[in-house]
């Protein structure tokens, strides 16, 4: 049976170390620029964190994975390549990158460093997966969160390389890599600038009877009551309005994240190598509290035990929780 790595996320230096002295095997981070696709004020690491952080989590026997998982504009690509340059000097275990170009340049200026597909290339089938392996030596392909099980497990026996997928997190219905509702508000893109619905074309507005209203780019894409909590105008999970739904609905998702510690155990048989929780825009207490709660599962589930399940439903969206298409293509 395989032994699956726990790849946990870092958006700053305190949660990278909350990551790996709560059992993380690997923790992944991007630094402070359009190369990742978190790319928000406040978070990821300049040089000299980046570096520490590498030597803080090599002395307790963790990797660290920088993704490079955003796709460089015509012409301007010396930032990708300085970013992989930099990261290589550091000491970094792996990059995750996406571009083919970047892909190409990674493998060629640095045969010697481990590559990952990062899910932003939404490569799904074994066809594309093996195409990304002949030719720039991927070792590990992160899974778009469409496939249920029973598909990724012909994949996991057809493919030259290891296999990743998210198990906890954010958990959206578009394929990764390829939506474009952010730039179609914004005009910034989230494959492009690493950033979907950016800070700085957030606003919330008061409304009468104190509701709220939380936009983008002046697009109203929520409204809360006054007793209501107001999330995060993030587009795929607004609630709107349509002649036939005047009171608003939610049109694409409902605000809900992605737990699937009760299906390890089917991931693993399925071929799964490394599980993913997603969340480097979060607090070091919640990479703390969900790193913790899934090293015990995938511990007791390799020791033969029952999985020793924390309840987390309080650090998920919207508290609610969906095993997503990973169970069925029907989950809404």
């Amino acid at each position: 049976m395989i032994r699956p790595e726990l790849i946990c996320p870092a958006g700053t230096p305190a949660a990278l170390r909350s990551a790996v002295d709560a059992g993380a095997d690997a923790v992944y981070c991007g630094f402070r620029n359009a190369t990742n696709a978190r790319n928000f004020p406040g978070l990821n690491f300049t040089k000299e964190e980046l570096g520490a952080s590498i030597a803080y989590a090599h002395e307790r026997g963790a990797r660290v994975l920088l993704t490079l998982n955003t796709y460089p504009p015509a012409g301007k690509v010396d930032l990708w390549r300085e970013a992989a340059d930099t990261a290589v000097a550091l000491g970094i275990d792996a990059l995750i990158v996406a571009d083919m170009g970047v892909a190409r340049y990674v493998a060629e200026r640095h045969p010697g460093v481990r590559l990952h597909l990062s899910v932003q290339a939404a490569a799904s089938s074994p066809e594309a997966i093996g195409y990304y392996c002949q030719h720039f030596g991927v070792k590990r392909v992160v899974l778009p969160r469409i496939l249920t099980v029973a598909e990724i497990k012909p994949i996991a026996a057809a493919i030259p390389c290891e296999i990743e997928t998210f198990i906890f997190g954010n958990h959206g219905l578009m394929v990764e890599g390829r939506c474009s509702l952010t730039n179609y508000v914004t005009g910034q893109s989230t494959n492009l600038d690493g950033v979907c619905s950016p800070a700085s074309e957030v606003d919330y507005r008061k409304e009468p009877g104190g509701a709220v209203s939380s936009c983008l780019s002046g697009s109203v894409i929520d409204r809360f009551g006054a007793e209501e909590m107001a999330g995060y105008p993030t587009i795929c999970k607004g609630r709107y309005t349509a002649p036939h739904r005047a009171q608003g609905y939610y049109a694409f998702e409902e605000p809900v994240s992605l737990n699937l510690a009760r299906m390890l155990p089917d991931l693993i048989h399925a071929g799964v190598h490394a599980f993913k929780i997603e969340g480097r825009q979060r607090s070091k207490s919640y990479v703390r509290s969900v790193v913790s709660a899934f090293r015990r599962a995938i511990d007791d589930v390799m020791a033969g035990r029952p999985a020793d399940i924390a309840d987390l439903v309080a650090l998920t969206e919207g508290q609610k929780q969906t095993q997503g298409a990973f169970e069925t293509k029907k989950w809404r």
